[in-house]
């Protein structure tokens, strides 16, 4: 098997951590950077995004894409108080290569593990960074993937505009913690490193009927 196969669980994890924060609502006024800790955080929906994550072999490196995710938050008095979920397909995650993206659905067990997903239980917030209106602090949660579910608190940049908010950054994952295995074959030739880099970007957009399904 090649090194692809160990892709679909990072692009997974890129999910993870996305689903941060709330975006202020429609018509709302952003508030400036010394007003971040009680930053209110209405209803929102996960308008566009794109998780990657870059694997590491005994033949080079890859990078695994997919912006096929979806999600959605529940808004409460602060940012701190906000929850909500992203959700992505395993068959959605592409490597550019038919063969090597079909080994990566098998290595996941697809049909069995659909999907992949976060769930916010959290936002810690750490510090304000420049310029305004930019907020820097911890995704804390749960991340499913493969049907193992681990507490996670993945770090990440918050930036207001309008009735959106983009939430991006990048994190390690170690595939070992959600039991995926096959990181070596050809009797050792070829061999995956168990830790690899995800990187997530994703906007979402303030609405008063989000609904928060499964949360």
């Amino acid at each position: 098997m090649n090194a692809s196969r160990i892709a679909p669980t990072l692009a997974l994890m890129t999910i993870v951590g996305l689903i941060v924060a709330a975006a202020p609502p429609i018509g709302y006024v952003v508030p400036r950077l010394e007003e971040h800790e009680t930053w209110p955080a209405p209803n929102a929906q996960l308008q566009s995004g794109t998780l990657s994550f870059t694997g590491h072999s005994t033949f080079g490196d890859f990078v695994g894409t997919t912006t096929a995710v979806s999600g959605g938050v529940s808004g409460g008095a602060d940012v701190a108080s906000a929850r909500g979920w992203v959700e992505a397909t395993v068959a959605s995650l592409s490597t550019r290569n038919s063969h090597r993206d079909g080994d990566l659905r098998s290595s996941m067990e697809a049909a069995k593990y659909p999907t992949m997903r976060f769930d916010l239980a959290g936002l810690s917030v750490e510090s304000a960074a420049a310029p305004p209106d930019t907020v820097i602090g911890t995704l804390r949660g749960t991340l499913t993937i493969h049907g193992v579910t681990r507490d996670v608190a993945i770090p990440a940049t918050l930036i207001a505009a309008a009735d959106t908010i983009d939430v991006g950054g990048a994190f390690p994952l170690d595939l070992a913690d959600y039991r995926i295995g096959g990181l070596t074959r050809l009797f050792g030739t070829l061999r995956m490193q168990r830790n690899i880099e995800v990187r997530f970007h994703l906007r979402f957009q303030a609405t008063p009927h989000t609904t928060t399904r499964g949360s």
